[in-house]
């Protein structure tokens, strides 16, 4: 479940915070916030869904995730594809979110 829950956090929050840049960045109406807010407050519910003992840490492994999220968001939407230092900076983050969430943990 973990998994999902983090894939569907990370769309859902990209999704809303592109909502405001598309309104204050891009120049369309600004009721393109009211869908980005139900896709934040869905992003946030998607984070409690995580297999975690503490908020921090499902917090902090999700960045990872996030960050993989936000480069297909770039090529897959914007149109620009990821060079190797995304590529790279990416696979770093994702290897730094498993050890934080499947580390050994003292009892």
């Amino acid at each position: 479940m973990t998994p999902l829950a983090y894939i569907g956090a990370a769309l859902a929050e990209i999704a809303g915070c592109f909502a405001f840049w598309a309104w204050l960045r891009l120049g369309h109406s600004p009721w393109w916030v009211v869908p980005g807010m139900v896709s934040l407050a869905l992003f946030a519910w998607m984070l409690t869904l995580v297999d975690s003992e503490a908020a921090g840490r499902a917090y902090a492994a999700y960045g990872g995730v996030y960050i993989c999220a936000s480069l297909g968001w770039l090529w897959a939407i914007e149109g620009l594809r990821p060079d190797r230092w995304d590529v790279g900076g990416a696979v770093i983050c994702l290897v730094g979110a498993g050890i934080i969430l499947f580390g050994p943990r003292a009892a």
